[in-house]
């Protein structure tokens, strides 16, 4: 029984991995981009929380919504500012991975010098009930992080697969070149993915503020980067694949640490990681594609 218990935590701890990874593979299939910078989108959404329910007094509801607005908002500015002139000049790949590790930089010596580089203890966000299910007993942050996540992922594929501007990201994920042709505006509708991708980042942000309770400049670092890893194990550019990557991740590191292995979970992670690559490269739901020549 506490086995089940700490599989559904780890689901609940991969919640929050696999909204931050549905960003990554959303910009991915896009453009192709690794946005190292998406992972410190977190951070500022973990901000704006703190900002208004603390020194504001302002309440849940309004945070919650101010954080999604100021992340998704914030993805725009960095993908007009950061990103969109190198993309229009066709610039190697390599030169948008440098940039958007500095600009993860930037936001994080930005807040530190704002809010310092002390944790900030966050207050409680949502009630800490115990769900009891026959008997097992889960906390209502767990269960919230299960059912948020699930609901994010069909509310996304349903924008994706039934929307007018969902087409317009599949197009231009396909062919950007033949989407300009049939008059689709790739710019706008790489803009759209970023927003998108950031406001998913903001409702990560509350789930973490509400399941960790407080938040740090560099909170963004590690988190970004495990939901990095989770994007790449399911598939990266693969919406159900982040999310089973963020789950196995979450679980392989809660019953890790319920294994008296708190101090080797990282390790754990990003073994799984290169045992999965050795085996599938592509991902545990990603597909070979072959080079058009």
């Amino acid at each position: 029984m506490d086995f089940l218990v700490q599989i559904i935590n780890g689901l609940g701890l991969g919640s929050i991995y696999a909204l931050v990874a549905l960003g990554y593979s959303m910009v991915y299939g896009i453009i192709q981009l690794i946005n190292f910078a998406h992972g410190d989108i977190i951070m500022v959404g973990g901000y704006a929380v703190f900002v208004a329910m603390v020194q504001l007094g302002l309440p849940l509801w309004v945070a919650v919504i101010l954080s999604i607005a100021v992340c998704t908002l914030l993805g725009v500015i960095i993908e007009r500012l950061a990103y969109h002139r190198l993309l229009v000049k066709n610039a190697p790949r390599l030169s948008l991975l440098i940039t958007a590790i500095g600009v993860s930089i930037f936001l994080q010596n930005l807040f530190q010098l704002g809010f310092s580089s002390s944790a900030q203890s966050m207050p409680v966000m949502f009630p800490s009930k115990v769900i009891t299910l026959g008997s097992i007993q889960l906390s209502f942050s767990t269960v919230l992080n299960i059912l948020t996540s699930v609901a994010m992922m069909i509310l996304l594929v349903i924008i994706v697969n039934k929307s007018k501007m969902g087409k317009a990201m599949r197009a231009t994920s396909e062919d950007a070149g033949a989407a300009k042709l049939m008059g689709i505006n790739t710019n706008s509708t790489i803009a759209f993915t970023f927003a998108i991708g950031s406001a998913l980042a903001a409702v990560g942000a509350v789930l973490y503020c509400n399941t960790f309770h407080q938040i740090t400049p560099y909170m963004g670092g590690m988190l970004g980067l495990k939901a990095f890893v989770a994007a790449v194990l399911g598939g990266i550019g693969n919406i159900p694949g982040a999310m089973l990557g963020g789950y196995i991740l979450g679980v392989a590191e809660s019953l890790t640490i319920a294994a008296g292995g708190s101090q080797i979970s990282d390790a754990v992670v990003f073994g799984i990681l290169i045992l999965v690559l050795l085996v599938k490269p592509a991902g545990l739901l990603g597909k070979n594609v072959q080079e058009k020549v």
